[in-house]
């Protein structure tokens, strides 16, 4: 088939790849700039490079509601278009535009964790299995028939980029493997049951700090969702922020205040968590290592040279 991509960063670039080497032809790609967002600066893998390096034609937008852009892929004519990572609203002059329409692959399990870092907030809340839906745009973002999903497991210690390096070898072959059953001239796809849609927006600096009435296991799960390289979650100890680079929840159970600097664990240093503290029932957040306001990262037990305390949400 005659394909058109809109895609972005890795997860763009590994669907644009698997499509080049597929039976398909790529007659145009369109992608986003390049930008100094956080998130959008993480797994960056350029779409336009790819697509310049094998001559395919290049189209660059931050939104692609322009006569301009519709009028090209009028011309060009595709029979499909293949949408990864696209971070913005797709009109439907546009989605609908080829015959067998638009095959969005998004890395989630919908209809849950539609929208934004899907793979973060699923590992916050603490989900056992994550994945990739292949399927069909309509008018509702992340919502259109589902092609094709696959699904990987969480392991219990498994941080964000350990979910994306999983995830990310599907794309290319859910891309392939989707376009093979719109090819096939199905339609009967499966439709989404939008009582179990969930939708979630993106990840912000507010998203990073830390409250510690969270209990230990989701503070823990917050740590290593905000995994390098994503930014680190954070709280303020003496008025300066501190990040938390490594953590796990303790082995003991520790009674007080939440956010109290409290015990030395090992080589850990325990803060005291969970909205119930004071009943002495929960176990605390483990800190391993963390980062200063000037960038210096060290091991807690350094870090802490004193119990006694608090770590807060604010200075």
């Amino acid at each position: 088939m005659r394909v058109v991509m809109f895609g972005y960063q890795t997860w763009g670039h590994r669907t644009l790849q698997a499509l080049l080497d597929s039976e398909h032809e790529v007659a145009l790609v369109v992608t986003h700039p390049k930008s100094d967002h956080p998130y959008e600066k993480i797994w960056s893998d350029s779409v336009e490079d790819l697509a310049t390096e094998h001559g395919v034609e290049v189209l660059i937008r931050n939104r692609p509601d322009d006569d301009e852009l519709l009028q090209r892929l009028r011309e060009v004519d595709p029979d499909v278009i293949v949408a990864t990572n696209w971070r913005t609203w797709i009109p439907p002059t546009i989605f609908s535009l080829p015959k067998h329409g638009t095959l969005n692959v998004h890395d989630s399990l919908l209809p849950a964790y539609a929208g934004f870092s899907p793979l973060i907030w699923a590992l916050i809340n603490d989900e056992k299995e994550v994945g990739v839906t292949a399927h069909v745009m309509d008018d509702t973002l992340d919502a259109g028939d589902v092609v094709l999903q696959r699904s990987v497991p969480v392991g219990p210690r498994d941080t964000t980029a350990d979910l994306f390096r999983k995830t990310v070898e599907l794309f290319g072959p859910i891309t392939v493997d989707g376009l093979a059953e719109i090819a096939s001239g199905r339609t009967d796809f499966t439709k989404q049951d939008r009582s179990k849609a969930s939708f979630f927006h993106k990840r912000a600096e507010e998203d990073l700090r830390i409250d510690w009435t969270w209990s230990a296991e989701e503070l823990d799960r917050l740590v290593r969702a905000q995994c390098p390289p994503y930014p680190s979650a954070f709280a303020f100890h003496r008025g300066e922020r501190l990040e938390i680079v490594e953590a796990e929840v303790s082995q003991a159970r520790y009674g007080g205040t939440p956010g109290r600097v409290f015990y030395r664990e090992g080589d850990a240093v325990v803060i005291v968590a969970g909205a119930d503290a004071r009943r002495g029932r929960n176990r605390g957040l483990a800190v391993r290592r963390v980062r200063t306001a000037d960038g210096t990262e060290l091991p807690a037990a350094e870090y802490f040279t004193h119990m006694g305390g608090y770590l807060t949400s604010r200075p």
